[in-house]
């Protein structure tokens, strides 16, 4: 079988996808992956066929950073409103044609976390199945809300319901544009929507246990398999293994994707703060902080292994990406969690309500405020309650396997009307 996946974002967004289609490719079948341009590199080196599919995604990490940025409220609502809409269309109509191109033949599609209209309008032109794999849950519910706040009230409940319409009002435009080419009927219906119409499965690509409540809400209509990962290794695995085990477990400090506005006093900060304490700091540095030589107690570092390196430390400080908060949970160490955008402040709650470790915005960080965070969560406490937390969580092959087996399945169901709101897509032309 034939199975295309798009998935655009940072590598975090990419790997839950890039992981599953390894996966499929070993099993047989024949797998693309549309992603940006700047992490085709990365899929490829994964041994899966990349094309290059909308925005340069770092690009527009630090265009989103730039427009939540405090100076930002001075300006005119209109531009800012322009500008916030910008960042969710770009690339649409160039994203729609070259997934098009892609899909041609495929017996199914992937979405990832974003961008699902692009790719329901070309499964619904193609009349084959659509599957999400959502690394964070999508979907208004009763067990989470906006940052920080649980167990939302009904007004809450709304007020996100309110977001994604409002998501739907700004590319409504882009979408309509992209029908027409594919020669499909206008619609009312957002296309979270009509994904939900056509009834394949919505994988949850993270573990039941970091939302409590979510699996039984849901009643078995969107499957978990765990958070999705290709644990690959890394040339730094070996000297930061040896430089680990000639001293004491470290604190690993990493930021992922997050722009780090002056990342040599982020670096300096983290030294002094661990010096403080008498902690070994392991520190993710992406060729910055390179002006502070390594010492006794600090190693800089690039790109690591996160299955092997995290369970040999003390303790995490990371953005609170997806990937990187499940892979903390799996190596059973306190967290915490410097938030910035996207997903992350909803992993930054989830861990302080599992009580693993602890949370503060990345911008208003200090030495301080560092110094009191790190005392709190090397705490016996935290560590015990990770600990405790670790062996709930889906083991890395069983996610794989069972995130493989259902999109076997769902490529294997009879086609469906994808929208009850416009037309049988059965009836669509061909390309």
């Amino acid at each position: 079988m034939k199975f295309v996946l798009a998935a655009h974002g940072t590598r975090g967004d990419v790997e839950p996808c890039a992981t599953v289609g390894r996966e499929l490719l070993r099993r047989g079948h024949e797998v693309r992956m549309a992603v940006p341009p700047n992490l085709v590199g990365f899929v490829e080196s994964a041994g899966l066929v990349g094309v290059a599919y909308g925005p340069d995604s770092q690009e527009q990490i630090s265009d989103v950073a730039d427009f939540l940025h405090p100076d930002v409220k001075t300006q005119n609502p209109i531009s800012l409103w322009r500008a916030g809409r910008d960042l969710f269309i770009d690339g649409w109509a160039e994203m729609g044609r070259t997934l098009a191109t892609l899909a041609d033949g495929a017996d199914l599609l992937v979405t990832g976390q974003t961008y699902h209209g692009v790719v329901a309008n070309v499964a619904e032109y193609y009349d084959i199945p659509l599957v999400g794999v959502h690394h964070v849950p999508m979907r208004v519910n009763g067990q989470l809300s906006l940052p920080f706040l649980t167990a939302p009230t009904p007004v809450v409940r709304s007020a996100m319901r309110a977001v994604w319409w409002l998501y739907g009002q700004v590319t409504k435009e882009v979408e309509d544009v992209q029908r027409r080419e594919l020669r499909l009927p206008r619609t009312s219906t957002y296309a979270t929507q009509r994904i939900l119409q056509g009834g394949w499965p919505e994988i949850q690509a993270y573990d039941e246990v970091c939302f409590p409540g979510l699996a039984a809400e849901w009643k078995g209509r969107r499957p978990f398999v765990g958070a999705l990962t290709m644990q690959l290794p890394t040339e730094a695995d070996d000297e930061v293994a040896s430089w680990i085990a000639a001293g004491k477990p470290p604190i690993y400090f990493g930021f992922g994707s997050t722009p780090v506005q002056t990342p040599d006093e982020t670096v300096a900060m983290i030294a002094a703060a661990c010096a403080e304490l008498g902690e070994r700091a392991l520190i993710y540095s992406g060729g910055s902080g390179d002006r502070l030589s390594d010492s006794d107690h600090v190693k800089l570092v690039g790109l690591v292994n996160y299955a092997t390196m995290l369970p040999t430390c003390r303790a995490a400080v990371h953005h609170g990406g997806a990937g990187t908060t499940a892979a903390g949970l799996r190596a059973g160490i306190p967290m915490l969690i410097l938030w910035d955008v996207a997903d992350q402040p909803l992993w930054a709650a989830q861990v302080k309500r599992l009580k693993v470790g602890s949370a503060r915005r990345f911008s208003r960080i200090t030495r301080k405020s560092l110094l009191a965070e790190l005392r709190t969560i090397l705490e016996p406490q935290y560590a015990a309650r990770a600990r405790e937390i670790a062996p709930r969580m889906t083991k890395p092959t069983a996610s794989i396997t069972s995130a493989a087996d259902l999109l076997e399945g769902a490529a294997r169901q009879k086609p469906v009307c994808f929208s009850a709101s416009t037309r049988c897509v059965s009836t669509l032309p061909s390309n």
